[in-house]
């Protein structure tokens, strides 16, 4: 499992240095690790745009989103898998405030609670009981200790810190702007709106996360990762410009 650290985390300055084996490539390829469960074991990443839409996407060995955690019950202490996109993208491309941290786009499945209160994922008629299905989240990451992962999504406070109008108003700098991830067979894909992506750089994550046991900051961290695409998080893939 990688701790995230401080080294890793420079990313509101310049570029975290790319690993010698991937330096030059604009995709993210890594090797198949049995150690890994197969949902999550990423060996290929990319991503897109045509500068007004981008388009990221992984494969894994596995069947993509076939994982989700276990139900609890209850919000405080409910578990989330994701697959995460974390880029060089200022947060404000996304709503936030600017310079706040690590923007990263996620999908993810959590069967305890629903962030999405604006959409009915399931399809059901109640937009208040989703959440065990996959969807979509931009998310402002941001260094804790605290959490076993070493990073956090960032805790804010709904009316004086600056959101997406998308917001779910949790206390966390999360967006639902309801694009749907295409998942099938062992490709996971998500197209948002953001502009300015060309040239930017990425990497891919499949990571788990927990909130808070009593709900308290910080309210929901990163645990540990499942695999990170380019090995030490540095971001060496490149969101290129999409073929005519």
């Amino acid at each position: 499992m990688l701790r995230i650290n401080r080294r890793i985390l420079l990313l509101s300055g310049g570029l975290a240095a790319i690993s010698p084996c991937l330096a030059g490539a604009h995709d993210i390829e890594a090797a198949a690790d049995a150690s890994v469960p197969p949902a999550f074991d990423i060996v290929k990443a990319q991503a897109t745009t045509d500068g007004r839409l981008a388009t990221f996407s992984m494969e894994v060995t596995g069947e993509a989103g076939s994982q989700i955690p276990e139900k609890t019950g209850a919000l405080a202490g409910a578990r989330v898998d994701a697959y995460v996109w974390p880029t060089k993208l200022d947060p404000s491309a996304a709503g936030f405030e600017k310079a706040s941290g690590i923007l990263a786009l996620a999908i993810t499945a959590h069967p305890d609670f629903d962030d999405t209160p604006l959409f009915d994922e399931n399809g059901d008629g109640d937009p208040a009981n989703d959440g065990a299905g996959w969807h979509s989240h931009w998310v402002v990451l941001g260094e804790d200790a605290a959490c076993a992962g070493g990073l956090k999504v960032r805790d804010v406070s709904p009316g004086q810190d600056l959101l997406p109008d998308t917001a779910p108003g949790l206390p966390i700098a999360l967006d639902s702007p309801g694009m749907s991830p295409l998942i099938k067979g062992s490709t996971v894909r998500i197209t948002v709106p953001v502009a300015g992506a060309e040239d930017v750089g990425f990497d891919a994550v499949a990571a788990h996360l927990q909130v808070h046991p009593e709900a308290r900051t910080p309210l929901l961290c990163v645990t540990g990762t499942y695999k990170v695409a380019s090995g030490d998080l540095s971001l060496p893939g490149v969101v290129m410009k999409a073929d005519e």
